[in-house]
């Protein structure tokens, strides 16, 4: 976010809030450089109205900045988002006593749309780990990763930058559970299936050495040269195994992530269990699964029923 185009003290305060955010929240530097994108706007059109501090900072400019975004075709989605970093940032600025009252405390956004996430059938997801098993008969080393990833993305629901940062150790192959890292530094711990299991294990004793470095360090899952795995790395790995499936719309690991999910409602899955599987800090975050499921019983219901 560029702060020369407003005035000082705001600049001082986004610079303030950005501290905050890295410091006392722990909050990742994609999550940060969201945040200040959105104060960055907000600041912006403040100072448009001859805003020149936090105190000059009201309830109809923040409203007025919405509605500008809201007539350029701006998502409800994005729009909620920004609603929620003004309450944030103005939350912030109180307990910093650089304002008294706080202007956000009535500010309301459009309610966000429930979308259905991507998910894939039971057979879809059958068919794509298979074909990640096919590449991986060979005992080339890349391949064996490729199917380890792919087993643990959908046993156990993780993100793929959670699944990029696991270590060896955080694997407990007796109990088969994983210590995942999430979002804001929290830990959680995760169970998978043997599946999972046995394809991460075949990694470990087939493909992981082979590709091991003095600089490989803890790191589960490696790239070609002996580093850690990154995030692009596994979206491209999975993208190309769905892309192989053809009949499906998802294109990245979260589609893994949105059918685990769906797959364990459907089973018969506690909701609060699966918030604490997925990593979900609010319940109703979780509960768009069930959303999802229901959709996919009444598809299924208008096919079979004569009378639906």
């Amino acid at each position: 976010m560029s702060t020369q185009q407003i005035p000082a003290a705001l600049a001082a305060a986004a610079e303030g809030f950005t501290r905050y955010l890295e410091a006392e929240r722990g909050r990742s530097v994609h999550t940060v450089r969201a945040y200040l994108s959105d104060v960055g706007s907000l600041l912006a059109h403040a100072a448009s109205e001859g805003v020149e501090d936090l105190r000059g900072l009201e309830l109809g400019t923040l409203r007025r900045w919405l509605g500008a975004q809201s007539e350029a075709g701006m998502s409800r989605a994005t729009l909620s988002r920004r609603s929620a970093t003004a309450r944030a940032f103005t939350a912030w600025a109180v307990r910093e006593e650089l304002i008294e009252v706080d202007p956000a405390l009535r500010l309301k956004a459009p309610k966000r749309e429930k979308s259905l996430p991507g998910v894939l059938h039971q057979g879809q997801v059958l068919r794509l780990v298979e074909g990640a098993g096919a590449a991986a008969a060979d005992g080339g080393p890349m391949p064996l990763r490729d199917k380890a990833m792919v087993e643990l993305l959908y046993a156990t629901g993780v993100r793929v930058g959670e699944l990029a940062g696991l270590d060896i150790d955080d694997l407990d192959p007796d109990r088969r559970t994983l210590r995942v890292l999430g979002k804001g530094n929290k830990e959680r711990t995760v169970p998978y299936g043997l599946p999972a299991a046995l394809a991460v294990d075949d990694w470990l004793r087939r493909g992981r050495p082979v590709l091991a470095t003095g600089t490989s360090g803890p790191a589960l899952f490696l790239g070609a040269r002996g580093n850690r795995v990154d995030q692009r790395q596994v979206r491209s790995v999975v993208h190309d195994l769905l892309a192989a499936l053809g009949d499906t719309s998802a294109t990245g690991p979260h589609a893994l992530r949105h059918s685990a999910a769906t797959h364990l409602l459907d089973g018969g899955a506690d909701l609060r269990a699966v918030q604490e599987i997925l990593g979900h800090n609010s319940l109703a975050t979780t509960q768009i699964y069930t959303h999802v499921s229901v959709d996919r019983l009444r598809k299924s219901y208008q096919q079979a029923h004569p009378r639906a």
